[in-house]
């Protein structure tokens, strides 16, 4: 058997191979229903036990639903992949403990990991890991072999004991090719909440009786994804509502409203720092000094009551909508704070022209790089999340044509492709 686990910046899965080729994903509870899709969030909360006070995590659906059901509000850290290639981010403290990134990393794996051993009946000691091409906030390789090697003290510290890593792109080609009775060249594009990754390959029938390894003509990734999405719909539509660009009266000056928190705000794996009684007081400041006090006091409800989670919702919803209209209503309403507007699917598409720029870009580079005329591609799997955009389907229409698009799986093929990768290193191993 192999097993595959897909560790995401917003969701994770996990699968197990068997002898014969077939690939079950573990799935998880979920507000009464079955989710194949793993929140990768964890939520710590203090708890009074006796005369002790100790801090618990959850994570995943249960880590969501312990945070919606208490009124006192926790921690919530979203988006935690994302970290992994940064320096200067080694330890954070919560309820006045430290505690390491790669603790909190290896909290969400290992529930992932006690849940896939329940339902699969074995032991989950080994597996293949996912990784992306490039790394959020990786500027070279190193910073990809730092993140690796955090990333893998995680997967130790959660029970893993033997790990072996492969470009997500060219597992979710693993997952593509198990269902082909012919060979093909194909471009695989891999959009994750952080990260957008390119592979070009040769998969096949014939190709898989050489054995595990792919020949990969060439990998291309860049750090920006879904997320990166969303941080233009919170700059446009909601951090205005919430004071950006206005001014408040100092000492008789007219300043602009500080920017970094509204830069924060963009990113779900700072947002939940913003919690912290400096940022909170500074706030309070700004907001008995600013000229439009009604919102900054919105911005200081959406801190104080830690609503992340809230408002990642939101912005999903109205990004779904608008992958399948040309109009969407963006609503984000909590006690005293209420957020709606109209967005048009052209609005959106234009705030993230450079963000699409971009892709189009690497994917250029992948078939220069390689030699690639785009008329050899056979055919394009794109999966991930964002691959449901239609600017971004756009990019690969354009090049390769609407006909040679191919969907699927999108929140599971890199784990079912990982598993049968592993599948195929315990044959080889024979």
């Amino acid at each position: 058997m192999g097993i595959g686990f897909d560790f995401g910046t917003t969701n994770s899965s996990i699968a197990i191979a068997g002898g014969n080729g077939d690939v079950h994903v573990a799935s998880f509870s979920q507000q009464g229903a079955r989710t194949e899709s793993f929140r990768s969030l964890l939520y710590l909360e203090r708890v009074r036990e006796g005369r002790r006070t100790t801090i618990k995590s959850w994570s995943g659906p249960e880590g969501i639903e312990h945070y919606l059901q208490t009124e006192e509000k926790g921690r919530l850290i979203q988006s935690l992949k994302s970290f992994l290639a940064s320096r200067s981010l080694q330890t954070t403290e919560i309820f006045g403990r430290r505690f390491a990134l790669e603790d909190l990393v290896a909290n969400v794996i290992r529930d992932i990991r006690l849940r896939a051993e329940e339902q699969f009946g074995c032991p989950v000691r080994d597996a293949v890991v996912g990784r992306p091409v490039r790394f959020v906030g990786a500027e070279s390789a190193a910073d990809d072999e730092y993140a690796i090697q955090r990333l893998t003290r995680a997967l130790n510290t959660a029970g893993f004991e033997r790990v072996e890593f492969e470009f997500e792109p060219v597992a979710a080609a693993y997952h593509y090719e198990s269902k082909l009775d012919h060979d093909e060249l194909i471009l695989i594009g891999d959009f994750g909440g952080g990260t957008s990754d390119f592979s070009l390959l040769h998969v096949g029938p014939s190709i898989r009786l050489r054995g595990n390894a792919r020949t990969v003509l060439g990998n291309q990734g860049l750090a920006l994804a879904g997320d990166a999405f969303d941080a233009k719909i919170i700059r446009y539509l909601v951090s205005p509502a919430l004071g950006a660009g206005s001014f408040l009266d100092s000492f008789g000056k007219r300043l602009p409203v500080p920017t970094w928190v509204y830069f924060k705000l963009e990113r779900w794996h700072h947002l939940s720092f913003l919690r912290s009684s400096e940022t909170v007081n500074m706030l309070q400041s700004v907001a008995r000094q600013a000229a439009e006090p009604e919102k900054l006091n919105a911005l200081l409800y959406l801190v104080r009551h830690d609503l992340g989670y809230q408002l990642h919702q939101a912005v999903q919803q109205v990004k779904m909508t608008l992958s399948r209209s040309e109009h969407g209503f963006f609503e984000f309403a909590d006690g005293d704070l209420q957020l709606r507007a109209n967005v048009s699917r052209a609005a959106f598409e234009n705030w993230i022209s450079e963000e699409l720029q971009a892709i189009g870009e690497r994917v250029d580079a992948l078939l220069s790089n390689s030699g690639t005329d785009a008329r050899e591609v056979d055919r394009v799997f794109l999966t991930g999340g964002s691959s449901f955009v239609p600017a971004v389907r756009r990019i690969f229409e354009s090049r390769f044509g609407a006909r040679k698009i191919r969907t699927g799986d999108e929140f599971t093929s890199v784990a079912r492709g990982l598993a049968l990768r592993g599948l195929g290193n315990t044959r080889n191993s024979r």
